[in-house]
């Protein structure tokens, strides 16, 4: 069976730093390889996954320059990739919607992974495509979309790739966006209030950059409060890994949040507000605790201690393995080819315990 995986042309496959999509597609594209599927990935250029690579725009382009530019590259991209791969490959499955269209022109079947988060445009899209199979990352996804076949599959990490760190340091850490939604403000309440140092790590966007400079710079000083940039996979593994707890005060209602389990994969808990896929993934007095207020936040820092570390790891291990990910998606790809439904909703996914 051979799989062709397209992904937006903004950023590599693996990314270097940011790309939550393209880091899920680097990890289906490696674990369906192992199977022994034929994977071709459409990306762009300086991508360096390593299965079949095809490309039209050879360079990465982030932060992206603006909604029209950035729509019509992505349009072209992904109709150049429909077109390619409806030559050689059974299956074709989209990873940004501007593809979807294409699928009435094309005899293979589609899938889809919606990333996105749940919005009333993008579902009265998704419905014009009753024939694509769906697959959203988070049952709080699914239950938003009334698609004839759709099913959840959460995401997976491979483990081997994420340090488990038993002894931790004396702090608080944050990895995502520099951005309202991500809440990173509130983090900054919350050591301050808690009284524990915290180390943040993202990417200023453009649009955003008010919102760092007013909100977020004034607070950084280099001690208790600390701005490190991006981090790659190794910085990741340490600044995560060392800490006491990652905050996750989401302020919109997240898809899946990767870098949770990321954070759990190294031992480390997570406080998180209940936001989207958030309770799916966060199990209170296990992987971490759900927080409805900085108030809760502030109070569940002193509770930490209680944790053990590889307790939290295995509750990555025993439900967001990417072992378990891309068996799943596999099974999808076979019960297509099949002839079968490809969608049983609440089927794929199990409440967590």
């Amino acid at each position: 069976m051979r799989i062709a995986l397209i992904a937006p042309p903004f950023i590599s496959v693996p990314p270097q730093q940011y790309g939550g999509t393209e880091l899920f597609i680097a990890e289906l594209a490696r674990g369906l390889a192992k199977l022994d599927y034929e994977v071709v990935v459409y990306t762009n250029g300086e991508s360096t996954i390593e299965v079949e690579r095809r490309w039209l725009y050879p360079e990465c382009e982030w932060p992206i320059k603006g909604e029209i530019h950035d729509s019509l590259k992505d349009i072209n991209h992904t109709a150049w990739a429909v077109a390619d791969a409806r030559h050689d490959c059974d299956i074709i499955h989209l990873n940004n919607a501007p593809g979807l269209p294409h699928s009435r022109f094309v005899s293979q079947p589609f899938v889809y992974t919606i990333h996105h988060p749940s919005d009333e445009a993008l579902s009265e899209f998704y419905a014009e495509y009753p024939e694509v199979s769906y697959v959203t990352i988070s049952r709080f996804q699914q239950e938003r979309e009334k698609l004839p076949r759709i099913r959840t599959i959460h995401h997976g990490i491979h483990l081997p790739l994420y340090e488990l760190t038993e002894k931790k340091q004396p702090y608080l850490s944050f990895i995502g966006r520099i951005a309202p939604v991500k809440g990173v403000h509130i983090a900054i309440e919350v050591a301050q209030r808690s009284g524990v140092p915290l180390k943040i790590a993202g990417e200023v966007q453009p649009m955003f950059r008010e919102y760092y400079e007013t909100q977020i710079k004034p607070h950084v000083d280099g001690k208790f409060i600390e701005f490190v940039g991006t981090a790659n996979l190794e910085e990741k593994n340490q600044l995560l890994g060392n800490s006491l707890a990652m905050l996750f005060p989401i302020q919109w209602n997240e898809p899946f949040g990767l870098v949770t389990i990321e954070a759990m994969a190294c031992g480390t808990p997570v406080l998180a507000m209940p936001g989207g896929s958030v309770p799916e993934i966060v199990v209170d007095g296990v992987s971490g605790f759900v927080c409805e207020t900085a108030d809760d936040m502030v109070r569940c820092v002193g509770k930490v201690d209680e944790f053990r570390p590889a307790a939290v790891r295995e509750h990555v291990a025993q439900n967001f393995s990417l072992d378990r990910m891309v068996r799943q998606y596999a099974d999808l790809y076979k019960e297509i080819l099949a002839g079968k439904p490809a969608a049983s909703a609440g089927d794929e996914e199990r409440a967590i315990a």
